[in-house]
């Protein structure tokens, strides 16, 4: 069997932190989120057709054509034209069912185990805001008919992007028009061929998460870390360093003295983690970081080669890579009023639905010691603040 993973996109929804690389090559728990599902496809397809664009040489370079056995072979998407534009890329290649997913989404292997039993099916999870998802229409458990954020109900089963498929669905694609986004959306043509073939509906349950913005890697990193259940340690902790939980510490790394860290938490390779600082749960930390004398960091992704100095708090928050945080840097990540936290996303405020949301910051960053940030704020890569600044606003 062949899967087909769409990885084309650029994603403007995820700035500031795909100005710099592709969605799916975020990282969370210290993996790019296409890898965790390519993990999750091993064993279960011989080939995988991995749809490109937006700076698809990184994605190239980084996997290569092979990954644990199974052929990955690149289609370019040289214009984003929707899902079912970019799964029409790879009518040349796929020889009779395959797997479609999501690239920049990450989910559990069971879903595809589930899935490819079927001859075609779609995917779908009940949620409590249908308005904010295109929503499967069912009878039973079939598929029968779909609606985009609907504003009246008609459905709780959101959409989540994996399905089987054969060659049938290109035909449906090429009888297509664009949709109100100016796209040619996978959905319709499924909906079109469930017309005429059964087509079933998976209960995905919560073994999917949509990254659609900066912080719903956050959501992603809670979820697997969630899984981790036995500590494993090849770096070396310093006498008078606690560790409480599973902790997975890489090779290299050095916790210093004083350091409590509380699982679950991983932490990359050659780190040096305190001492005297407190890592909480819910924490990743990439390879080739400095974590200084009395930080905290709680919830949040730290990725490759940062630095947090000392006396700094980082809670809720994604850290690019190669970022510099001065000392006394403080992320605020909860209103007074309790409120859900907003965040601005192409030029309008919008409801991150997260009581708590620290900061975003791209990579390559800087912040001057005791830079104080508001609850959602994003730093572009490259830019820095001035020692002592509130951020009260995006720094762009």
């Amino acid at each position: 069997m062949q899967a087909v993973i769409l990885a084309a996109g650029k994603s403007t929804r995820t700035y500031p932190l795909t100005l710099t690389r592709p969605k799916v090559l975020l990282e969370v728990m210290n993996k790019p989120i296409i890898q965790h599902n390519l993990e999750g496809l091993t064993g279960l397809v011989d080939e995988v057709i991995v749809i490109v664009g937006y700076k698809k040489e990184m994605v190239i370079e980084r996997f290569g054509n092979e990954f644990r056995g199974m052929r990955l072979k690149y289609v370019e998407q040289d214009e984003q034209l929707g899902t079912a534009h970019a799964v029409l890329k790879a009518e040349g290649f796929v020889k009779d069912r395959f797997l479609v997913l999501m690239g920049d989404d990450i989910y559990e292997r069971s879903l595809f185990e589930e899935c490819v039993k079927h001859d075609m099916c779609v995917t779908a999870r009940r949620v409590k805001d249908p308005e904010r998802f295109g929503v499967w229409i069912t009878e039973g458990k079939r598929v029968k008919g779909f609606a985009e954020k609907p504003k009246e109900f008609v459905s709780d089963l959101a959409n989540c992007g994996c399905y089987v498929l054969d060659r049938e669905i290109f035909p449906e694609i090429r009888r297509l028009e664009r949709s109100e986004r100016g796209e040619y959306e996978l959905n319709e043509a499924v909906n079109a061929l469930a017309e005429k073939r059964e087509v079933n509906v998976i209960d995905a349950g919560n073994r999917w998460v949509a990254v659609t913005y900066p912080w719903n890697l956050l959501d992603a990193n809670e979820v697997l870390l969630g899984r981790v259940r036995e500590s494993r340690i090849d770096g070396e902790v310093e006498e008078y360093a606690k560790i409480k939980g599973p902790a997975v510490i890489g090779e290299g790394t050095l916790v210093k003295s004083g350091a409590y860290i509380e699982g679950p938490v991983v932490i990359g390779k050659n780190c040096k983690i305190g001492p005297n600082c407190f890592i909480r749960p819910f924490t990743s930390i990439g390879n080739n970081c400095r974590i200084g004398n009395c930080v905290e960091i709680k919830n949040s992704i730290i990725m490759d080669g940062s630095k947090i100095g000392h006396l700094s708090y980082i809670g809720d928050s994604v850290i690019g890579y190669n970022v510099n945080i001065g000392g006394g840097t403080l992320t605020a990540n909860l209103r007074h009023d309790g409120e859900n936290i907003k965040s601005l996303v192409k030029e309008e405020m919008i409801n991150t639905y997260r009581r708590k949301l620290g900061v975003i910051i791209g990579d390559n960053a800087k912040t001057g010691i005791n830079t104080s940030f508001y609850p959602g704020r994003k730093v572009w890569p490259g830019r820095t603040t001035l020692p002592g600044e509130i951020v009260r606003s995006d720094v762009m």
